[in-house]
């Protein structure tokens, strides 16, 4: 069934014989000027507004030739120009060229090598020795990624936060839990929660901050008493519920030296503190081992209710 023609409004002309009058809701042209020619549009497509988008040309694709050399490829990946041996902590190497291949710190040819650069045996399963020749890319969960290099230096890190170093370098386990020392002359890589900061002692900064300090003595632990004895201290020292923060515990610095910190307080997660904590276990004695499993059990409780 039809319908009749729709007729136009009063006053203007009507379309010439043939031809569609325009779209409902839209104005017809002038008179004595012809529409627009009719451009159909498949269903479903919305025409992009100011024009065609290009890609991007500004993206660089490299090769082993073009990849820099002990440099930052950009803030977040670092490539190595391997032509020997480095330590690298398993899980950071992303990709490589060449040939090159990784073996643990327990394998017989390297015992030489690891008697004389690696002195910590609780990191050690955490350790692998790159070696042969090519490019290694680095990468640590989207951290910002540095090359460091020590003359003759002393330099304490993080553990979750070191990622290479050369065997010009001596790796030895700091008295601080958590952190490795590196003695000697070398590069080292470091990953950071957002750009790093150096600043001087006399200092005290918060331990989910701190990244490492050099040649300065190791910190010691500050409380801030007027904090403890709140209530949220209180209930830590009586059900060692709650979580410190740096409000109320920091690592406090003295003499010379610099110190390095974070732009964050996110740590990496790493089994390294449990295996820290289970070192020193077989030290206590009956009272020590209840009081620790009900800390323990307090902790997982509070952890359970969050």
């Amino acid at each position: 069934m039809g319908y009749p023609p729709q007729q136009p409004p009063y006053g203007q002309q009507p379309p010439p014989y043939g031809q569609q009058p325009p779209p409902y809701g839209q104005q017809p042209p002038p008179y004595g000027q012809q529409p627009p020619p009719y451009q159909p549009q498949q269903a479903g497509y919305a025409p992009q507004q100011g024009g065609y988008a290009a890609p991007p040309t500004n993206i660089t694709t490299y090769n082993p030739s073009t990849l820099p050399d002990n440099d930052n490829i950009n803030a977040y990946a670092f490539s190595v120009s391997l032509n020997g041996q480095w330590f690298i902590q398993k899980g950071k190497m992303i990709a490589y060229y060449g040939q090159i291949k990784f073996e643990a710190l327990s394998a017989g040819p390297l015992d030489a090598l690891v008697a004389g650069h690696f002195h910590s045996p609780l990191y050690a399963h955490d350790w692998v020795v790159a070696q042969g020749q090519g490019k290694l890319l680095l990468g640590d969960r989207g951290f910002d990624l540095n090359s460091y290099d020590l003359e003759d230096g002393n330099l304490t890190i993080r553990a979750g936060n070191l990622l290479a170093f050369e065997p010009g370098l001596t790796l030895k386990q700091s008295i601080i839990p958590g952190f490795l020392t590196l003695l000697g002359t070398g590069k080292f890589i470091a990953a950071s929660n957002g750009p790093v900061h150096f600043v001087e002692p006399p200092i005290r900064v918060d331990p989910q901050a701190l990244l490492g300090w050099a040649d300065t003595p190791s910190p010691c632990h500050h409380y801030d008493h007027s904090y403890m004895r709140g209530v949220l201290g209180a209930a830590r020292m009586m059900f060692g519920v709650g979580g410190s923060s740096g409000e109320e515990h920091q690592f406090d610095f003295t003499g010379t030296g610099t110190v390095l910190m974070q732009s964050s307080e996110v740590v990496a997660d790493t089994g390294a503190m449990v295996r820290e904590i289970e070192s020193q276990v077989g030290m206590l004695g009956i009272s020590g081992l209840t009081r620790l499993n009900q800390v323990i059990s307090a902790r997982i409780a509070s952890e359970q209710q969050r």
